[in-house]
């Protein structure tokens, strides 16, 4: 920990829970670096909070930023477009509130109910009840593979200075749909 809070230092492969989370309530607090000259888009203060070790929540200074829609702050990364852009400029701290249902499988490993999301960004909705279409990936169509249980959040190294702090995770046990 640095001081309050703690920062991802590149090339240190990001941080991850030591608990396995499903169904939950989080809240986490972040903040990027200053913009640092002829960097763009992505290379503006890049992370992400991965749920179940696999649905990435972007995390990004997308104020002011020209990034593609759904790989801007609060997007379902490459998913799911944020409602709004709830963004601060960088070295202020922001905050999400998030509400996460995890997928449910059959005894076989299908699926048989995809995993649903609501996030505040900074106080604001900006995701509500959206259905994650399955764990995220760089290119391609995301898609439930194979079935899995409760996993660690990841907290991803992404070559830039990301800050994290006042995280706190409540496991819920939500209802079938």
């Amino acid at each position: 920990l640095n001081d309050d809070h703690m920062t991802i230092v590149p090339g240190s492969k990001g941080i991850t829970s030591k608990e396995k989370f499903c169904d939950m309530q989080m809240h986490i607090e972040w903040k990027t670096p200053d913009k640092l000259k002829g960097l763009s888009g992505q290379r503006w203060g890049n992370s992400g909070i991965f749920i179940q070790g696999r649905y990435e929540l972007q995390v990004l200074d997308s104020y002011e930023n020209p990034i593609y829609s759904n790989g801007q702050a609060g997007s379902i990364y490459k998913q799911a477009i944020p409602m709004v852009n709830a963004s601060k400029p960088p070295k202020q701290w922001q905050s999400y509130d998030i509400i996460y249902r995890a997928p449910r499988f059959s005894e076989s490993g299908k699926v048989e109910e995809k995993a649903i999301i609501t996030v505040l960004h900074n106080g604001v909705l900006i995701q509500y009840n959206t259905e994650i279409q399955g764990p995220t990936r760089f290119r391609g169509k995301p898609a439930y593979t194979k079935a899995h249980g409760c996993a660690p959040i990841y907290l991803q190294e992404h070559n830039d200075k990301v800050s994290y702090r006042n995280i706190w995770v409540r496991k819920l046990d939500l209802a079938d749909r």
